[in-house]
């Protein structure tokens, strides 16, 4: 029997460009979670690109604390159709532009020579530049807070450290449109810029008493230069320019070599997690590279992926959408992998700032609904306030049982029983104690209903953006999550609870199909046209409320549901769209339809480092969206695609490549992670199933398909115990 055996990034899964990047965001991408840089330039200059992912402006929304601002006013103003006063108040504020995320600056290096090549290294997350008088080597640390670059060149370094162009007046009047404008729309005053032999240093004050420091310094060492850079906040401390300065100088006194010692540890011990080997070329590599910039993203202890994670616009002016966290989708979408990905440690990034920050949702909650419980703002910053957007979605009552549903993943992946008891139930919970509050109204049949009810993006922000019908997106969300804490009360033993949640989901309607089993966006509304958000198909994936493992009906709806996406087209979708339907198709079975939104995906939808640009680079015509501003969601949630067609154990069933195209006969994974603790392993071979393993990381039942029989098998398994399935 094969072996399970981990399949690496090599060379050719890495960038190589023969031409230099001349812009941001076709960058190469370095990054530990908490620092990111992005290199690009032809050596005149080299730029490194700099950023943090607590860099923020954090000033109030004063809207957001005047009197009109409460839910009951919302439906009051809508219903008697006061739109220019609800544009005024909700959406005005966010084209102003702050609050937003911010950058970190740059560092450029003039080097001798023509450009001749660079090449990014996935295995252990290293670029390299080669020009025709001086080479350099770059990386950012695996787990220490700061950049590392060896130079080879005659002369010392041509070194210029240039803070972003903060100053300027703030701009009163919103602007509008995907970028709030420049950055000099802050106002913030002139940087603090200091200098010496061998070092750089600029402090840069922000809003109120914020402040970040970068400092940059170099040594000569055996013949090569060697540069380092760090970035702090005063979230740090009270003085970041000495914070940055410290870990400087110890990086340079432990040397380049040293570091990329320890700094490749850990991401062989990352790509050690789990891996997948599959014929097509342009999937495997998008998912070496996806799950690359996941973990230059994601780190547990650092905060989560914001639209643009890492890797804030360069060009002076705000990020697209002010670089914030966006819960109608693009947060979501950013951590599916974690979980069948087997990195669930990463994942933990967005679970804890999720936790840490619920006070400001629960006052937020009690402020703006004043209902009990706990809900979330769809737009939000770095402490999840609300910073506004598109009324109907920005105020959504369901914005937390998307985001509960990540702690339930959490718990059905890990089966960690302290997570389950202290973090996953309390979160949902809370979530359905404002879901109980929020749903007081009845429709015609008695059923609990929405004052107002969205499905993300319908009709935009026009007023018909709200539906007076329970869209099938909220009904999803909110069925889900009584269903889910009713699970999870009976899990611990909370009768009370339990007896609570069942009699709340019998108030629930049933979801609005048509005659051929379509998923409405709501009772009496199809949708009908080409649009990019699929809110209307929660249920399929990724909540699995209606699972072709039902039966019949239930594979009735998913198939009349993909097929209404067929006949709109995708004229109207992004990158992300295509990405998600991956895993759609997934879940229905259909693995040549997966494979083929993969591809487009990876074809037309990225720039050529990688960065998911939401609309179609191609000129192929697969969107008649053609910009590209750069948001990271569409990325992660494709290699999610890829991970969905191998591997599935919703409803606590394994299915062992349950979409993959029939020409796929050779094709494998290793640990990647199913519901129930699992870490399960496979190879089919020449078109024939050699093996699965599976090993029991926390015990229990094991319910798998065989791929062999085709048969559902349970085995009793304990902790660590490992179970081989064979051909008989």
């Amino acid at each position: 029997m094969d072996l399970p055996h981990i399949s690496y990034p090599t060379a050719t899964d890495g960038l190589q460009y023969t031409k230099p990047a001349d812009r941001w965001d076709e960058a190469f991408p370095l990054g530990n979670g908490l620092l990111g840089a992005l290199i690009w330039g032809d050596g005149k200059p080299l730029r490194i690109s700099l950023d943090r992912t607590d860099l923020w402006d954090l000033r109030p929304v004063p809207e957001f604390h005047s009197s009109d601002y409460t839910y009951k006013k919302m439906v009051e103003w809508h219903r008697a159709g006061k739109h220019a006063d609800l544009v005024r108040l909700y959406e005005a504020p966010y084209e102003r532009p702050a609050p937003t995320k911010i950058p970190a600056g740059r560092l450029e290096l003039t080097l001798p020579g023509e450009f001749r090549e660079a090449k990014l290294e996935l295995l252990e997350a290293t670029a390299f530049l080669q020009f025709h008088q001086a080479m350099a080597r770059l990386f950012v640390h695996a787990t220490q807070p700061v950049g590392m670059m060896q130079l080879m060149a005659r002369g010392e370094p041509d070194l210029r450290l240039a803070a972003p162009p903060f100053g300027g007046r703030v701009e009163e009047k919103a602007s509008g449109g995907i970028s709030a404008g420049d950055l000099a729309q802050l106002g913030y005053p002139a940087p603090e810029e200091s200098q010496g032999e061998r070092w750089r240093a600029f402090q840069q004050q922000g809003w109120q008493g914020f402040r970040f420091a970068v400092y940059t310094a170099w040594t000569e060492r055996e013949g090569a230069w060697e540069i380092a850079w760090s970035v702090a906040s005063s979230f740090e401390g009270t003085d970041p320019l000495k914070i940055a300065k410290e870990r400087v100088d110890q990086a340079l006194k432990q040397g380049y070599e040293t570091l990329l010692t320890s700094h490749g540890k850990w991401w062989r011990a990352f790509w050690a997690q789990a891996s997948v080997n599959v014929p097509n070329q342009t999937l495997q590599r998008g998912w070496f590279q996806e799950v690359y910039k996941f973990g230059s993203a994601s780190r547990k202890g650092a905060p989560p992926i914001t639209l643009q994670g890492p890797w804030t616009a360069d060009d002076g002016k705000l990020p697209p959408w002010k670089g914030d966290y966006h819960h109608d989708l693009n947060t979501q979408l950013s951590y599916w992998l974690c979980y069948s990905g087997n990195r669930l440690n990463e994942g933990l990034a967005f679970l804890d700032w999720l936790w840490s920050t619920r006070s400001h949702c629960e006052s937020w909650t009690r402020r703006f609904f004043e209902m009990p419980g706990l809900n979330v703002p769809m737009t939000a910053d770095l402490n999840n306030n609300q910073i506004g957007g598109w009324r109907q979605y920005t105020h959504s009552p369901t914005t937390a049982a998307w985001l509960a549903h990540h702690f339930y993943l959490h718990w059905r992946y890990s089966m960690d029983r302290q997570f389950l008891r202290d973090r996953a139930y309390p979160y949902i919970r809370d979530s359905v104690i404002f879901i109980e509050a929020v749903t007081q109204e009845r429709d015609a049949r008695g059923k609990r209903a929405l004052a107002l009810s969205s499905s993300p993006e319908i009709n935009d922000n026009r007023p018909e953006a709200w539906f007076d019908n329970l869209t099938n997106y909220d009904l999803a969300l909110i069925r889900w999550l009584v269903g889910a804490a009713l699970e999870l009360a009976g899990e611990l033993k909370r009768s009370a609870d339990a007896q609570r949640w069942r009699k709340l989901l019998s108030e629930l309607p049933d979801f609005a199909l048509d005659r051929e089993g379509d998923l409405l966006v709501a009772e009496g509304y199809p949708l009908k046209e080409s649009h990019r958000h699929f809110s209307h198909l929660m249920a399929i994936h990724p909540l699995g409320l209606i699972d072709r493992q039902e039966g019949e009906s239930a594979q009735r709806t998913i198939n009349a549901s993909l097929k209404t996406l067929d006949r709109l087209k995708s004229d109207y979708w992004t990158g992300y769209s295509f990405a998600w339907l991956a895993s759609l198709a997934a879940r229905a079975g259909e693995g040549e339809r997966a494979a083929q939104a993969l591809e487009i995906f990876w074809q037309a939808f990225v720039l050529r480092n990688g960065f998911h640009c939401n609309g179609d680079q191609s000129g192929k015509g697969y969107s008649k969206f053609t910009y590209r501003p750069f948001t990271l969601e569409g990325n992660f949630a494709a290699a999610q695609g890829l991970q969905e067609m191998l591997l599935q154990s919703q409803r606590g069933v394994i299915q062992i490549f349950p979409a993959i195209p029939k020409e796929w006969d050779t094709v494998g994974f290793t640990t990647l992670r199913a519901e129930g603790a699992f870490l399960v392993s496979a190879l089919k071979k020449q078109g024939k199933m050699q093996w699965v393993q599976v090993r029991s990381e926390q015990g229990g039942t094991c319910r798998i398909m065989s791929p062999f029989t085709g048969k559902l098998e349970t085995h009793t398994m304990k902790r660590g115990q490992s179970l081989v399935l064979r051909p008989k």
